[in-house]
């Protein structure tokens, strides 16, 4: 049976005392809100819950001595610390489900340092990811993690973020070197080094990218950098039907054609893109490509693709060739879900992720978009279909509970569709309130007494984050 209220069952507040917040308002003065405004918009993420209680209070953070003084103050009182970035969060990552504190780090926005030739960055968790390639402009390098929001980077270390370079740079988990992390206790400890490999120790950095704020506040980011490539071209082909846009896709990848995005968008999404970004795409399945290389192998990547496009049947192959028609593409194929919400006023989209091993990768999407078409409720299909990553938005009212019903049903049965193919329930959302009984069936009961034990050894009151990724 589908849950249609799913919130109401992970709410467990816990009592916030006065006292704290006393303390609180005396250290952080100005920096520590009570308003109902400001709570109530720390409360909520980009996710579908749209119910859930607001927190306390929210402390705005502006350096590393701030994070540890909260979260210090926290544990001395008990009291749930939930770190709040962008607020971009699709799973409910940030809703204060044992009440508590919002420990807002926007405002650690620091540039901390640049080793060009190391090909490093280090900033604080509060800059976003378009600020990095600004900071880097003149220096022939490049971040390129970029999942569709203007993420903060500490955000999305939090949820290991991924996007559409992913397939050719990988995700947050490959590119990021170390860490600065504020524990449940107040102290601050540091993982990793500017170095491209360690072996020393267990890897805390990569426990810590992907923990969604359950384990430790980060407040600094060392990132992996990469050399701008000598030539980028971006090309567009469109295909009369899902699958063969996904064999073609597939194709690509065995092959090992070193493509840097390869982006899918079903006929729903390219129509809602189009509205909402003026564009003039045609309205059928559709490969959004990106080439990167020496002008000779890009023209090589390119013609190999356009040739495998056609043996799959691919109906117009269109080239991007300047650079403000790539930027236009490629920000219209980032604002696709706020495009869905533009298309469907008064909706609100119930986003999720699968990802599979490249060979399963049209079996398990064809048969979702069928029941997604067969169910009647507004919808749209994307993905980084290069990496076997995909992602659905099914558009609901607000409050309506056959709506909510369908699209938790259509949910259910792609995310078990996919567990059952060899693939995964996330590939770069994260679990959060959304995923939790997905996460026991793909893992298994072992390995989450074991993601619990680790849980407890690091923060044994449960302040960081409570209630998400298990119960």
């Amino acid at each position: 049976m589908v849950d249609v209220d799913p919130l109401a069952r992970h709410l467990a507040p816990r009592d916030v005392p006065q006292s704290l917040l006393d303390a609180l308002a005396h250290r952080f003065g100005e920096r520590c809100s009570t308003v109902a405004s400001v709570r109530e918009q720390h409360g909520r993420d980009e996710s579908a819950f749209t119910q859930g209680p607001a927190p306390a209070a929210v402390v705005f953070a502006e350096s590393t001595a701030d994070v540890v003084d909260a979260v210090r103050l926290a544990a001395a009182h008990r009291t749930p610390v939930i770190p709040f970035g962008a607020g971009t969060s699709l799973e409910g990552h940030l809703l204060p489900v044992q009440g508590g504190i919002s420990l807002d780090l926007g405002r650690m926005t620091r540039i901390l340092a640049v080793h060009a030739e190391d090909m490093t960055i280090t900033v604080q968790p509060g800059v976003v990811r378009t600020a990095v390639n600004r900071a880097l402009e003149g220096r022939g390098l490049f971040f390129p993690v970029d999942p569709g929001a203007d993420a903060t980077i500490g955000g999305m270390c939090a949820t290991r973020a991924s996007g559409t370079n992913a397939v050719r740079y990988g995700t947050m988990r490959e590119n990021v070197l170390a860490l600065e992390v504020v524990t449940a206790r107040g102290d601050v400890i540091r993982t990793g080094t500017r170095a491209r490999k360690s072996s020393a120790g267990y890897d805390l950095t990569r426990l810590m990218v992907g923990s969604e704020g359950t384990l430790g506040v980060i407040t600094e980011v060392t990132l992996r950098l990469h050399p701008l490539p000598e030539a980028v071209s971006a090309a567009t082909c469109s295909f009369p039907a899902i699958e063969p846009a996904i064999r073609t896709a597939m194709a690509i990848v065995q092959l090992g054609i070193p493509i840097a995005r390869c982006e899918f968008l079903d006929a729903h999404g390219v129509r809602m893109v189009n509205a909402h970004s003026r564009l003039a795409l045609p309205e059928q399945p559709l490969l959004l490509m990106e080439f990167h290389g020496s002008a000779h192998e890009v023209e090589d990547q390119a013609r190999t693709v356009q040739g495998l496009a056609t043996e799959h049947g691919a109906e117009a192959f269109a080239w991007a060739t300047s650079p403000e028609d790539r930027a236009r593409l490629w920000a219209a194929r980032h604002n696709a879900y706020f495009a869905a919400l533009h298309t469907n006023p008064g909706r609100r989209v119930i986003s999720t992720d699968t990802c599979l091993p490249i060979s399963r990768l049209a079996d398990c999407l064809v048969a979702s978009v069928a029941e997604a078409e067969a169910s009647g409720l507004p919808h749209y299909c994307l993905g980084h279909v290069g990496d076997g990553n995909f992602h659905f938005g099914y558009l609901v009212r607000p409050g309506d509970e056959d709506d909510w019903r369908v699209a938790e049903t259509l949910n259910h049965a792609l995310v078990r569709r996919a567990l059952a193919l060899g693939g995964t329930c996330s590939g770069e959302h994260g679990i959060g309130l959304h995923k939790m009984g997905f996460l026991r069936e793909e893992a298994g009961e072992g390995a989450i007494a074991m993601m619990r034990a680790i849980k407890q050894a690091l923060d044994p009151d449960g302040i960081l984050n409570p209630g998400k990724i298990f119960e």
